[in-house]
């Protein structure tokens, strides 16, 4: 019998190379693509129950046991992650329907899609680093195909950018796994936590400080954290809105995962240097794209800069390292990626309408769409953690954590930065639902009815997680218990 743990990867790769042999059959895709996510959805929900109840997951991929052999591990953090990936993979293929295109359609974005999953997913549930940098690479090489797909000038312009980058950070990665192989011999990440434990308590902490902030400075590239963001706003800008949405909801956040995942498990033993220095470029990630969202008047690059701010303030809470703060990081990271794919396909909407993103040529659009107005103000007040949204629930523990860990300026930045947050999301609202009508060239074709659908269900779940909070902290809690006791974690896959 096929493990619960496998599932929400083998369905995406096995949907994404049978999506390759039915490439211009296009209505046949979209069934196929849909059916998909929508099993692996209800796949993933069924092993985040799985792991509330019986404990943490794991699964050996051949006759070796940990440490010698490839592990998957779910934990509940995984299996959140996971759950929420598989959402929004399934409401950005449902948008794509209609907003993407027949000509993209065609050249196997289905497909792509599909292989992008795959590495997410991946990412969040290999229990093994050399596998995480494996995963990384199938998630970048799909990504490299949408980021493209369509061959617009700036599409190119800024792929070329978007690959340099991850090369880049890609051959640092092998350089870190490399160095820490040689240090610990072993690439199991709940052994390579002995292991750095046996070492520090030696008193090699130098060597072991250095190799973090070479993981540090990875997957800070991967996940725009400051100063390594400057890539991210113009690549993220290029492709068109679904793949806008599934780059602004996944990508950064499997950088930010990975952090928070080697930092609880792996160099928490470290002497606090890496701890002060995520906590330094986490502040200066919520400065910087604070700034950048209120200065821009793109709809697009206000939503996007605040992805850095989202970024530093969940990182915010894994520098101060204890329950109530990583439980308001996992919280807010679910509910980021919820919202923020909600909020991309909504300006996809808004520019499929008027044909631009620039919003001093947009204004009233509430005349003639007060749903998408409406809509849209809902998800602004859920990321800006107005209450009862799930933004607030999230913010409010983080807040809690990082001021039970002293961080009192980290606190006041975070607070300050929600009001900067909600103007910047509010100038979209006020100048471009409000206002005089203004007369839209294609207007008419613009099938807003059908595009509605994905960001309604996105905004709902939004209202409904931040609502259902009760019901859905004891899983977060448990997820954040497992970050602060890391030996739960090494136990459950060594077996001992």
């Amino acid at each position: 019998m096929i493990n619960f743990l496998l599932l929400p990867i083998l369905i995406p790769l096995i949907t994404g190379v049978l999506l390759m042999f039915i490439n211009k059959h296009v209505m046949l895709q979209r069934w196929v693509a849909s059916i998909s996510a929508f099993v692996t959805v209800i796949i993933a929900a069924m092993l985040a129950h799985k792991v509330h109840t019986e404990g943490i997951q794991t699964l050996n991929l051949s006759n070796w046991d940990a440490p010698f052999g490839i592990t998957l591990v779910s934990d509940m953090l995984s299996a959140l992650l996971v759950l929420t990936t598989s959402i929004i993979s399934f409401a950005c293929i449902i948008f794509s329907f209609r907003g993407i295109g027949q000509e993209r359609e065609k050249f196997n974005y289905y497909a792509s899609m599909s292989f992008l999953i795959v590495g997410v997913n991946g990412a969040f549930t290999t229990g093994d680093i050399f596998n995480l940098f494996v995963f990384f690479e199938v998630m970048l090489m799909s990504s490299y195909v949408l980021i493209v797909l369509g061959g617009t000038k700036i599409q190119l312009r800024e792929s070329i950018k978007y690959l340099l980058v991850n090369v880049i950070s890609s051959a640092l990665f092998v350089i870190a796994v490399g160095y820490l192989y040689s240090v610990t011999g072993t690439l199991n990440m709940a052994h390579l936590s002995e292991r750095i434990a046996s070492i520090s308590a030696d008193g090699q902490l130098g060597i072991i400080t250095v190799i973090g902030v070479l993981f540090m400075i990875v997957f800070g590239l991967k996940g725009a954290v400051f100063p390594l963001f400057f890539w991210l706003p113009g690549s993220y800008y290029a492709p068109p809105a679904p793949v806008m949405a599934i780059f602004g909801a996944l990508l950064t956040k499997v950088g930010v995962y990975s952090i928070t995942r080697t930092y609880s498990l792996l160099f928490y033993h470290e002497g606090g240097t890496i701890q002060a220095l995520l906590g330094v470029m986490a502040v200066l990630s919520i400065i910087f794209g604070v700034i950048g969202a209120i200065a821009y008047w793109d709809i697009k690059k206000i939503i996007i800069y605040n992805i850095i701010t989202a970024v530093g303030v969940i990182l915010a809470g894994v520098a101060s390292m204890n329950e109530d703060a990583l439980a308001g990081s996992v919280f807010y990271i679910i509910h980021d990626m919820i919202v923020k794919a909600a909020l991309f396909l909504l300006v996809g909407i808004m520019i499929a309408i008027t044909g631009t993103s620039n919003l001093k040529q947009i204004s009233g659009l509430i005349k003639n769409y007060p749903g998408l107005a409406w809509t849209f103000f809902i998800a602004s007040l859920a990321l800006a953690g107005i209450p009862p949204l799930s933004g607030f629930v999230g913010k409010l523990l983080l807040i809690k954590g990082v001021f039970d860990a002293e961080h009192y300026w980290t606190g006041a930045i975070i607070l300050m930065s929600s009001l900067f947050v909600l103007f910047s999301v509010m100038k979209i609202f006020i100048n471009g639902f409000w206002g005089k009508p203004l007369t839209y060239k294609g207007e008419e074709k613009a099938p807003v009815r059908q595009l509605m659908a994905a960001p309604v269900i996105l905004v709902i779940l939004a209202v409904v997680y931040g609502v259902g909070a009760d019901f859905v902290f004891p899983y977060i809690s448990q997820a954040a218990n497992i970050l602060v006791n890391p030996d739960l974690y090494i136990d459950a896959v060594l077996k001992e």
